[in-house]
Formats: C-alpha cells, sequence, structure tokens
C-alpha cells in the first residue's frame, strides 16, 4: 500500500500528460437531487393542471438530454428524501418538493416517469434513498414517522434520525427498499446516510456500531435481491474509509468516525457499488482514492467529485483540480461521480465541456456484475436489412424480456467491439434501428440486466461513396447524424470548428474523415479547419435536420 501510493503521487503529472485512455467499461454517474427541488423539480404540479405536469417532466428530460450528452450513463435519483418520497408509497407520505405540499400527489409517478426516460436514453437509474436522517423534528416526514414507530426516532439538535441500535430501523428501511425495488424497473438501490449521525451520543463501542450499520445493510441487501438479484445495492460512504499508513483523514472517515464498514461490506458480499463521496484535493484525494481501489474486491467503485466546490462560495476550485481527479480515478480504473448535477449541467468553470470534449468523448458501458453472474447471453438472430437513401434500417428478434442491445458501428472495414470509440448506441431497448449510411461495418449485441454481454452480430460491412456532392463548392451533406469532411482538407488541419451562421464557435471536433454531430440541435451550420498557425479555412455550411 504505502510503496503504491507513494508512486502513485510522484507519477501524477505524467498520467496528466496521458490522458488517452478510452474504457469501454466505465460508471459515469451523477447525483440528481430532488430535497426542495434543488436539481429538479424547480416548479410544482398538479392533477388538475396537465400543463403543469408536462412542465415537469420536460425539466426533467432536458436534464437527461444535458447529460446524455456527456455520456453520463447512471443517474443516482433522490427517491426518498426525508422520511418522504418521490413516487406513491404504501410506507411513507409524498414529498412536498413536486406538488408544493407535502403528503400531496403532482398528479403523477415521478419515479416511474424517470425509470422510462433514462431507460430511453440507455442509462441506469438508481433509487438514491436517505436512510437514517428523517428530517426537521417536526417537518411533516418525520412527524408521521414518530407517530406510528416513536421509539425508533431520536432527537439531536431539532433534526430526526432513525435509532441504527434498534432492529426496527433495519426492518422499516428493508421494507421500503424492497417496495421501490418490486413495483418500479430500476437498476439500483442507492443508500446515503447509512452510517451514524457524527453527533450520536451513544454507549456502544465502535465495533458494535460497524455491527449496526452492517446489519441494516445485510438486511437491505437481502431483501432487495430477493426481488430482483440484478438491481446494484450501492452506497455514498465518507470519502476518507479511513486513516492510511502515511495520510491521515483528519478524524474526518468513514471506518472510525461514523461506523460505515464499506470495503468489509464488498469483501463480505452485501454491497455492489461504492460512490464514496471524494470532495476533497491532492494529498487529501489521491492516496485515498487508491486505498478504495486496492480494496474494492473486484467490486466497482466510482469516486464521488465535489465539483459544486468550484463556486467561488464554496471552494473556489480550479477546472484542473478536478481534471486531475478524473484522470487519476480513470488510470486506476475506477468511475466517475458529480455531485451535483446542477453544477455539471451549468458547465461551472468548464466542467461540462471538458467531458464532452475530452475526458467522456466516448460512450462507455456498466461493468458487469461478475460477482452474480457470469453467463453470456445469446448475440441477436433473425436480422433483416433495409438500405435506405441515407442509412440502413435494421431489426432483430427479441432476445429476452430483460435484454438491452448494445450497436456498434465503424468507417472503416471489420469492426471491434473492445474499442470503446466503435460503441454508437448503448443499453438499446429496442429491436430496429436506423444507422447513417457513412458506417461501413455495424455489429449488434445482447447484454443482460446483469451487464454481460453476447458475441457480435455482424451486421454489414459495405462500402462507402467516397464522393460528397457539394453545391456552389460549400454545400456538405449530412444525414443528422454525420458529415464527411473533404478529402483535400483531412491531412492538413489540427481540428474543426463548428461555428453558427452569426460566426460564433459552438463545438471542436478532432479533425478525422467522418465526424459525428448526433449531438448537435438542428439548424444551419459552418465547417472550418484550423491548422497549426490558427489559420481558418472554411470548407463549407451543413444543415441538421432530422426528424422530430
Amino acid at each position: 500500500m504505502k510503496k503504491i501510493i507513494f508512486c502513485i503521487t510522484m507519477l501524477l503529472p505524467t498520467l496528466l500528460m496521458a490522458n488517452d485512455i478510452i474504457p469501454k467499461y466505465e460508471v459515469r454517474a451523477v447525483w440528481l437531487t430532488t430535497i426542495g427541488g434543488i436539481d429538479w423539480p424547480h416548479s410544482y404540479a398538479n392533477k388538475y393542471d396537465e400543463y403543469s405536469i408536462q412542465r415537469q417532466k420536460k425539466e426533467f428530460t432536458e436534464i437527461l438530454d444535458v447529460l446524455k450528452a456527456a455520456n453520463i450513463n447512471t443517474i443516482l435519483l433522490q427517491t426518498r428524501i426525508r422520511a418522504t418520497t418521490i413516487y406513491p408509497s404504501n410506507i411513507e407520505p409524498w414529498d412536498g418538493a413536486f406538488s408544493g405540499k407535502p403528503g400531496v400527489s403532482p398528479g403523477y409517478d415521478p419515479l416511474e416517469f424517470a425509470v422510462e426516460e433514462c431507460h430511453k436514453r440507455g442509462m441506469e437509474v438508481h433509487a438514491w434513498v436517505v436512510t437514517i436522517p428523517v428530517g426537521k423534528w417536526n417537518s411533516y416526514g418525520c412527524k408521521q414517522l414518530r407517530k406510528r414507530y416513536p421509539n425508533i426516532i431520536k432527537n439531536i439538535k431539532g433534526e430526526g434520525y432513525m435509532n441504527p441500535e434498534s432492529y426496527k430501523t433495519g426492518d422499516y428501511l428493508s421494507k421500503l427498499c424492497g417496495e421501490i425495488a418490486e413495483k418500479y424497473d430500476i437498476d439500483g438501490i442507492h443508500l446515503d446516510y447509512i452510517r451514524y449521525p457524527e453527533t450520536w451520543k451513544g454507549y456502544v463501542n465502535g465495533y458494535e456500531a460497524r455491527q449496526n450499520i452492517t446489519a441494516i445493510v445485510k438486511q437491505i441487501y437481502n431483501t432487495v435481491k430477493q426481488k430482483h438479484s440484478w438491481i446494484k445495492v450501492s452506497c455514498s460512504p465518507i470519502g476518507k474509509y479511513d486513516d492510511l499508513r502515511l495520510y491521515s483523514s483528519h478524524g474526518w472517515n468513514a471506518y472510525t468516525r461514523v461506523y460505515q464498514d464499506a470495503q468489509g461490506w464488498l469483501r463480505d458480499g452485501i454491497m455492489d457499488q461504492l460512490y464514496p463521496m471524494m470532495y476533497f484535493r491532492n494529498k487529501n484525494f489521491f492516496p485515498f482514492a487508491v486505498d478504495w481501489k486496492e480494496n474494492s474486491y473486484g467490486k466497482t467503485i466510482a469516486g464521488g467529485l465535489g465539483i459544486y466546490m468550484m463556486d467561488r462560495h464554496e471552494g473556489n476550485w480550479s477546472l484542473s483540480d478536478i481534471n486531475r481527479e478524473l484522470t487519476l480515478l480513470r488510470h486506476l480504473g475506477m468511475g466517475q461521480c458529480f455531485f451535483r448535477a446542477h453544477h455539471l449541467k451549468s458547465n461551472i468553470k468548464g466542467c461540462y465541456d471538458l467531458l464532452c470534449d475530452e475526458i467522456n468523448k466516448y460512450p462507455s458501458l456498466i461493468p458487469p456484475m461478475k460477482w452474480e453472474n457470469r453467463k453470456s447471453p445469446d448475440a441477436p438472430t433473425l436480422l433483416t436489412i433495409k438500405d435506405r437513401d441515407k442509412g440502413c434500417d435494421i431489426s432483430w428478434k427479441n432476445m429476452g424480456k430483460n435484454i438491452h442491445y448494445n450497436i456498434y458501428a465503424s468507417s472503416e472495414n471489420g469492426i471491434d467491439i473492445n474499442d470503446a470509440k466503435n460503441l454508437l448506441i448503448t443499453r438499446y431497448y429496442n429491436t430496429e434501428v436506423t444507422i447513417p449510411s457513412v458506417y461501413r461495418s455495424i455489429a449488434i449485441t445482447s447484454t443482460d440486466r446483469y451487464g454481460n454481454e453476447s458475441a457480435p452480430a455482424i451486421i454489414k460491412e459495405k462500402s462507402i461513396d467516397e464522393t460528397i456532392p457539394t453545391e456552389n463548392n460549400t454545400y456538405i451533406r449530412c444525414d443528422g447524424f454525420s458529415i464527411k469532411v473533404p478529402y483535400n482538407n483531412i491531412n492538413s488541419a489540427d481540428i474543426l470548428l463548428i461555428k453558427s451562421m452569426q460566426g460564433q464557435i459552438l463545438y471542436v471536433r478532432k479533425n478525422q474523415r467522418i465526424i459525428l454531430v448526433n449531438d448537435i440541435p438542428n439548424g444551419v451550420y459552418r465547417l472550418y479547419s484550423v491548422r497549426k498557425k490558427k489559420f481558418e479555412h472554411f470548407l463549407g455550411q451543413f444543415e441538421i435536420k432530422r426528424d422530430k
């Protein structure tokens, strides 16, 4: 441990210059908060006003579209807030964030809607459950819970907490998580604040306290897995597991301060993923990231990054702070998770651009749960192809209820499904798709709910017409998904600029024969090449026009 941490710390400047790893498997997650509507929703809805419902839904889909463009593949959606929920529960009342009134429905089921919309975009959605805290002592949810279970709610400085030393707490939380797992097609249950409050005044020792929290985790895990074994159980522990030999946690850690044995939960098989809240920098981040990786026991760990700290009122961190942390996480083979959705969506100090243009330029798949199931599904069969003017329509047999599909495409002859650059569509739930004509080679794989992937079914290998129809030598044809760069410019420039018709730079692309524009809205744009001396050369204009 000591030697590895020292080496990582010393090599960090070199690693930052080697950010060229393109992982096929990587968790890229975001915490999407609903408490007080700080991420979503920003408006109220009620069953008597359909417009208010649709407005609230549109807010969510717009957030998802932005995150999808940054190749985020996992949404941790706050589902239990403070003894209140964002779905019609038989156990707890509605939270007021959606209707404006605690205990009142917004006129639809936000969790059901969120699951459907995330899956449409190939994203996993995990129900984020705040466990021990239940809100202000006289808040609606806390009061309702105290009436039913007066002996398991503790008052600490005006805040209500479930008692981790009562077996009834484990019974209650496991029942709630089981309800979510049974009613919704979720991909995970994400436990937040599954620990002792740091201000807890109790009489048990550290070992007993950890055993109490572990018993609750185990009970939740077993309940959820009885519903569906592919549902991932995860939590967000304190970002430092414990003091390290060379580095102190300065009194704030998971194991000895709040009694979270998160690494032990991975080891003992009662947790599938961890999202440690690593909202620190430099020596408070790097060695502790290595520690999480070294004690992952083959499970998935995504480092939680506090991008809110780039706000000048929080920590005024620089973008390079986050870039350094992202780079190390990738070199360690760990995932990334951002707190929170608003700060990523608002592109604070350019963090969203960093993901889109560099870090997450290509999609990635969720690492498979090999510890649960290792059997690969069958490859898609009964494939049919219909050529169209702008591509080809492909369909195949439905391979089962709990199967989705990954689609790979390459502009070269032959296709390597181990190369993430060839990932075109991930976690696709339909059995038909239209592929743009720019691709020579196409393959489709089946994937089960554990993330196990089949052998590829090679769909089509074809030649592409290398001529580019032009109009007055300035028009570049666009099929809505990609454009071909004229041959006489492909080797003479470093990058390509996509500008608005008013001359504003909107997107930057690496100079190559074919560039994707599937993340760009409908409209008319101008394409420029840029050489080393920053001389811009106008290549032509193109129009993106997709059917809505």
